[in-house]
């Protein structure tokens, strides 16, 4: 049965909000990256170039702040496997996987402040939507003979991501981090 009540309008934010959003997120990373799971709102709010009262406008609490930092790095990755995949670059694989290695590395800070405002960290969701952007680029790589063909999805998931807990919890240097994935790169290309 319908409702005779009229729809709400639907309510967008100012252009400036969504701007001063994204200079406060940028900002929080940029801050906690080099201050760690300490870093202030104060801080944020100056690198920002915005007061404090904005920075909590838009995030009343670090936990919700730290949240929206996390979920605006899953839509970055999610573009970035987009992008690679709408693309026909054989070695995309290869590049999505050592931009994960090299986000992770940088991002200890992060998961250090979300664990010290008790956010569960458990990766069962994050991994299997990881899986779904990973496993186009390695059909295209095993089809352009670029991976080895008995190279499956389950094995690089956990090469992945043992690879980038490693990174993650070492804040590997981008020097071992490229030895590394080398290593790695090595075992997963086809021979010959």
């Amino acid at each position: 049965m319908p409702s005779n009540e009229p729809t709400p309008p639907v309510t967008r934010q100012r252009a400036d909000a969504v701007r001063n959003r994204a200079r406060v997120l940028a900002a929080a990373e940029e801050v906690f990256d080099r201050s760690g799971p300490t870093a202030s709102t104060a801080e944020i709010a100056r690198v920002a170039g915005v007061g404090v009262g904005t920075v909590f406008r838009h995030f009343p609490t670090k936990r919700e702040l730290l949240s929206a930092i996390v979920k605006d790095r899953w839509v970055r990755v999610a573009e970035l496997a987009e992008g690679l995949n709408e693309g026909d670059d054989p070695e995309a694989f290869f590049t999505f996987f050592g931009d994960l290695v090299a986000v992770a590395a940088g991002r200890k800070s992060v998961v250090d402040a979300l664990a010290l405002e008790g956010v569960d960290l458990s990766v069962d969701k994050p991994i299997g939507s990881l899986q779904a952007m990973i496993t186009p680029l390695l059909d295209r790589a095993k089809e352009a003979g670029r991976v080895r063909r008995d190279v499956e999805a389950p094995e690089v998931m956990a090469l992945l991501v043992g690879t980038c807990q490693a990174a993650l919890s070492a804040g590997w240097s981008a020097e071992l981090r490229d030895r590394t994935t080398k290593i790695i790169f090595d075992g997963l290309r086809s021979v010959g």
